[in-house]
């Protein structure tokens, strides 16, 4: 039975997107699941690294604040470094997007312009043949929905002509397990939403990333089975669990008898 009804709505906010469906409830989306779903074991000593980084590099400013603000400088620090990787990541999907529509770019900034070079590269190199691009997708029944980045007929040596459902990461130490589980959730779409209409998701023959960086853009394969993508869905029960597992947690129980005050008297002990 589907958890959702059709059809699905993706909705811009100053604070990114979300989904919802026909009847206005909101679906979780893909890499919300994700990120509260796994454990991020090497996010906390990023976070102590980024803070220790940002305390150094601004040692002279933060000890001219009062106590309390300068708590409030080094508590944020670490967003700055996020912030702006989020940033060009978004930049680099917007370039991305439009090079592999055909079109033609211009006035790309300078710290952009050897992503946009080796993507554009890429895309010839591979014979790119888009079929689906930046399109959002949802599972009913299972209730979860996101936006997945290509779904496109790549040339690859000694496979041919292959249907690709393809993720673009700019990080740069490279591609994370985790985003297997990504493409398993966007592969078992039911719909995708496309010039504002739903369509049955395109069966693919392989999933991959394309991890783009100032000097390269390279195809990673990635291994998206069922394995994958019931990892998946136990993620997304375990953020479930995580989200209401204090309504398992009741109110204290009021015992039967009111007692008289009970009083403890302490005495020390007599000396032998």
């Amino acid at each position: 039975m589907a958890r959702f009804k059709p059809p699905i709505t993706r909705r811009e906010t100053a604070k990114g997107h979300h989904y919802v469906d026909g009847n206005g409830d909101r679906i979780p989306g893909v890499t919300t699941i994700l990120s509260d779903g796994l454990p991020k074991t090497a996010l906390i000593n990023w976070a102590a690294n980024a803070t220790a980084d940002y305390a150094v590099d601004n040692w002279d400013m933060l000890s001219d604040l009062p106590v309390a603000e300068r708590l409030k400088k080094l508590q944020g620090g670490r967003y700055g470094v996020t912030d702006k990787a989020k940033k060009r990541g978004t930049e680099v999907h917007g370039y991305a997007e439009r090079l592999v529509h055909g079109e033609k770019v211009a006035n790309v900034p300078e710290l952009l312009r050897g992503h946009v070079e080796a993507y554009a590269r890429f895309l010839d190199q591979f014979d790119v043949q888009p079929l689906v691009v930046e399109a959002s997708g949802v599972n009913y029944s299972v209730g979860y929905a996101g936006t997945l980045d290509l779904i496109a007929d790549l040339t690859i040596p000694k496979l041919g002509v292959t249907r690709v459902l393809a993720d673009v990461k700019t990080n740069e130490k490279g591609i994370y397990g985790e985003t297997a589980l990504q493409l398993a959730a966007y592969r078992h779409f039911e719909k995708l939403l496309v010039d504002g209409n739903e369509i049955d998701m395109h069966e693919v023959e392989r999933c991959a990333a394309i991890h783009v960086t100032s000097d390269s853009a390279e195809l990673i394969p990635l291994t998206v089975d069922e394995q994958q993508w019931r990892d998946f869905r136990y993620a997304r029960e375990i953020r479930r669990f995580a989200n209401e597992s204090r309504d398992l947690v009741g109110a204290p129980v009021e015992p039967v008898k009111e007692t008289t005050i009970a009083s403890i008297e302490w005495r020390e002990a007599e000396a032998s």
